[in-house]
């Protein structure tokens, strides 16, 4: 991994009092970059500028991005800033849901009631390889999926579904899956939120043991390239056809 330049904050924003980083986390604070960790749901204001950070990511939750409530849809208006501002900008599971709403995607269960709990296969595409080369597999958990508005770039395909990572513009990113994920957070949420573990398709808890055995540490190594890739300011695409919508250990 290389080590890249201190830079000023990434902010991170959080949906519940015990979220954490995760890998994520340990990659900046490893790098020298500071965390502005922020949880809009209770209370904490969103800047109206990312002038003063690096660029933000936007975690997952337990919430649907169709939800009602009030933190959801201001939310998903503040990302206006950082797309406009064409600051690195990555939501991860929720937090792509959230994007690809507010870009004009819809987000929707699975039509039988599937749901990604675990490490399933992933398929970059073509427009993927900027990241250099991708896992065979991803940790999910999620209930719920999203269609790509206009103007976005599908970067990885699932089975279950179909779109799994995505590029707006030229530093925006969403990603179904979990980067984040490291094993202690794999015990933590098989056992708070054991009840996921009976829905259709989801994995039982020993198998997402065995599957971050087998897949994290080739998972991790994806997951730095790309936050090296990612604070730099993603890779710069063909100019748009379109404008932006306003709108530690494993």
């Amino acid at each position: 991994m290389k080590t890249i330049c201190p830079k000023k904050p990434v902010l991170l924003i959080l949906h519940r009092r015990e979220s954490e980083p995760g890998a994520v986390g340990h990659y900046f604070r490893g790098n020298g970059v500071p965390l502005d960790v922020r949880r809009p749901r209770f209370g904490d204001p969103l800047p109206s500028s990312l002038e003063d950070h690096s660029g933000a990511i936007v975690f997952g939750g337990p919430m649907s991005a169709n939800g009602s409530e009030d933190f959801i849809r201001k939310e998903i208006d503040w990302l206006r800033v950082p797309l406009l501002e064409e600051k690195p900008l990555l939501g991860i599971c929720l937090g792509a849901q959230m994007l690809a709403k507010h870009l004009g995607g819809t987000v929707h269960t699975h039509h039988a009631g599937r749901v990604e709990a675990g490490y399933e296969p992933i398929s970059p595409r073509d427009e993927a390889n900027s990241f250099g080369p991708w896992p065979s597999h991803v940790y999910h958990w999620h209930g719920e999926g999203f269609t790509l508005s206009r103007g976005a770039i599908p970067l990885a395909e699932g089975e279950v579904f179909p779109n799994q990572a995505f590029r707006f513009g030229r530093s925006a990113f969403g990603v179904q899956f979990h980067p984040e994920i490291t094993l202690a957070m794999i015990h933590r949420w098989t056992v708070r939120a054991a009840a996921k573990l009976t829905q259709p398709g989801a994995q039982h808890a020993a198998d997402h043991v065995k599957g971050h055995l087998a897949y994290g540490t080739e998972f991790r190594a994806w997951t730095y390239r790309f936050l090296e890739t990612w604070i730099e300011g993603g890779h710069t695409p063909e100019p748009m056809e379109t404008p932006l919508l306003a709108a530690r250990s494993l």
